[in-house]
C-alpha cells in the first residue's frame, strides 16, 4: 500500500481537507472548472487556503491529506504554493463519489503513517472565524474522539435554514466535559420544523466538520459498507504517483457506493457525539449567504467589484470586469462575470441548479467551464471568435512553459504584449519581446515558455476550419497531461 511521505511519528490530528466538490450554488462565480473553493470571498485568499491556514500553526496536528478531484489538482497546488503552504499528500479522485469514499480512502492512508491518528475532516469551502475559536472546538473535541467517538460540530442555528442538516444531543460524553452523545439527525426539514428546531434551542446545524478515530472509522465502515472499504482498499493499493499527487485507481474507485459520511456512518452508528461550536460559520453555500457574510454599505448592498448603485437597497452586487449600475432594485443578485450575467432573487435561487442543468442540456460551456481557464502553467481566455478565427490573451506563468504539440486543423500568430517569450518553432529556437510576432504554420511543432521573472502575456489568433481545444496533439509535458487534460 502506498503511504504518505516521512517517517511514522506520533501526531495528534491528521487534517483532511476535502475539497472534490464542482459547485453550482454559486453559479456562475463557481463552476466546474473552478469551483467554490477557489474562490476568494472575504479576503484575498481563496476559501481553500483560508481552510489550510486555521490549522497550519499547530505543531501538532500533521500536515493536511487534500482529497480532491482530479481535473483541479493543478489549481490546488497552485493555490497552496503560492500561499506558502505543503500538503502532507494531494488525493486525486478519478470520479466524484460522495464524502465517505473520500473519507475511507484518506484514513487507509493515515493509518499506514501512524497507528489511529484522529482524522479532522474539513470541508475546503467553508467560513470559519474567528481561527482561535475553532482550534479550541477541536481540542475541546479530541478527548471524545480519543475514546472512540465519531465527533461532529455543531453550529447554533440563527435561521430556520431548511439545507442544512440538524443534530441534537443527549447524554454527556464521560471525559470529554461540552460534548454529548447525538440523540438524533434530520436532514434538511421543512420551515416549520426548521422553525421549531431554531426556538427548541437544543438542536444545531450539522457543519460537514468532523473529528474521527482512524482505527474505529475503518472497523464501522466494514460492518455498515464493507463493500465501499473494500473497493477503496483497492483504489488505495492500486494508486499510482503523478508528480506530486497520488492518483487513486479509477476501476476500484468508481465502484465505490456514492454516499456521504453522514448516511454512511453517522446516522447508523451508537458512538456519534456532537461537539457544540462557538465560532462563526457559513457554508457560503448561496448568494443570500455571501450577502449575510459580505460588508454592506449603508444601503444594506453588499458590493464587488467596478459597482455603482442609486435608491438600491439589499442586494449582492458583484462585477468581475465591467461597470455594474443597479438603481430602483431590492433583494437582487446579480452577477456579472467575464461571460454571464445572472440575475436572481436574493432569498430564493432554487432553480439555479435547474437552471445549469438546461444550460448544459443545451450545449452551453458557460454551465461547466469559465472565461478564463486555468492551466498548470498559466491561464488563457478567450476576446472574440468568429467564421474560421479565434482570438485568445494567454498568461504564462515566470519559469512555466506550455508541452510540445502541434495542431492538425488550424494555424497560429503570436503577439507578445508584456513579459518575454521563449518560442520553439520545429527546429527553431527564438526570444520574442514586448511588440513581436510570429507565425505557426498548420502542424508545425512548437512550444511556449516564459524564462523571464514577470508573468507573459501574449495574444493569440487562431484561424482553420476547426478551433477547438481538442485539436492539440502533445508530444511532451512537463505536466504529464493527456491531450484531454
Amino acid at each position: 500500500m502506498l503511504s504518505l511521505p516521512g517517517e511514522c511519528v506520533e501526531i495528534s490530528v491528521q487534517p483532511i481537507i476535502l475539497s472534490g466538490g464542482s459547485g453550482t450554488r454559486l453559479w456562475p462565480l463557481s463552476r466546474h472548472s473552478r469551483p467554490k473553493q477557489f474562490l476568494s470571498i472575504g479576503s484575498g485568499e481563496s476559501l481553500l487556503v483560508q481552510t489550510a491556514r486555521r490549522i497550519d500553526a499547530r505543531e501538532d496536528f500533521a500536515k493536511p491529506i487534500y482529497v480532491c478531484n482530479k481535473d483541479h489538482r493543478f489549481l490546488v497546488a497552485e493555490e497552496l504554493r503560492d500561499a506558502g503552504l505543503k500538503p502532507g499528500l494531494v488525493v486525486l479522485e478519478p470520479c466524484p463519489r460522495n464524502t465517505a469514499p473520500a473519507i475511507v480512502s484518506a484514513a487507509l492512508l493515515a493509518v499506514e503513517r501512524e497507528k489511529d491518528p484522529l482524522l479532522l475532516v474539513l470541508p475546503s469551502d467553508h467560513a470559519i472565524s474567528p481561527a482561535s475559536a475553532f482550534l479550541e472546538s477541536v481540542d475541546q473535541a479530541v478527548p471524545a474522539a480519543r475514546a472512540g467517538y465519531f465527533v461532529c460540530f455543531g453550529v447554533t442555528p440563527t435561521i430556520p435554514e431548511t439545507g442544512f442538516g440538524y443534530v441534537t444531543g443527549d447524554e454527556p460524553v464521560d471525559g470529554a466535559p461540552g460534548c454529548r452523545l447525538v440523540k438524533r439527525f434530520v436532514e434538511k426539514p421543512d420551515l416549520e420544523t426548521a422553525k421549531r428546531y431554531v426556538t427548541d434551542g437544543s438542536y444545531f446545524w450539522n457543519a460537514g466538520l468532523f473529528l474521527l478515530p482512524a482505527r474505529q472509522l475503518l472497523e464501522e465502515m466494514e460492518q455498515f459498507e464493507p463493500d465501499l472499504v473494500a473497493h477503496c482498499r483497492d483504489a488505495v493499493s492500486r494508486a499510482r504517483k503523478d508528480l506530486d499527487f497520488l492518483r487513486l485507481d479509477e476501476e476500484a474507485f468508481s465502484a465505490a457506493k456514492d454516499i456521504s459520511i453522514d448516511n454512511a456512518l453517522m446516522e447508523r452508528t451508537g458512538r456519534a457525539a456532537i461537539a457544540p461550536v462557538t465560532f462563526d460559520w457559513s457554508d457560503l453555500g448561496s448568494y443570500s449567504a455571501l450577502w449575510n457574510a459580505g460588508s454592506k454599505d449603508k444601503e444594506g448592498n453588499v458590493t464587488i467589484g467596478d459597482v455603482v448603485t442609486s435608491g438600491s437597497k439589499n442586494n449582492y452586487l458583484y462585477s468581475e470586469e465591467q461597470l455594474l449600475a443597479a438603481t430602483g432594485i431590492e433583494d437582487i443578485c446579480v452577477a456579472a462575470t467575464q461571460d454571464v450575467v445572472l440575475v436572481a432573487p436574493l432569498e430564493n435561487q432554487g432553480d439555479l441548479k435547474r437552471l445549469v442543468q438546461d444550460l448544459r442540456a443545451n450545449g452551453r460551456e458557460e454551465a461547466d467551464a469559465h472565461a478564463t481557464v486555468y492551466r498548470p502553467w498559466g491561464s488563457y481566455r478567450t476576446l472574440i471568435s468568429g467564421q474560421r478565427y479565434l482570438v485568445k490573451e494567454i498568461v504564462v506563468k515566470p519559469g512555466q512553459r506550455l508541452s510540445s504539440q502541434y495542431h492538425n486543423h488550424r494555424a497560429e500568430h503570436w503577439v507578445v504584449v508584456e513579459g518575454q517569450a521563449k518560442i520553439q518553432r520545429d527546429d527553431e529556437t527564438m526570444i520574442l519581446e514586448e511588440d513581436q510576432s510570429l507565425y505557426i504554420p498548420l502542424k508545425a511543432v512548437h512550444r511556449l515558455e516564459n524564462p523571464g521573472q514577470t508573468p507573459l502575456r501574449l495574444i493569440e489568433v487562431q484561424t482553420g476550419n476547426y478551433l477547438a481545444e481538442d485539436d492539440i496533439v502533445r508530444l511532451e509535458d512537463d505536466y504529464q497531461r493527456s491531450s484531454e487534460d
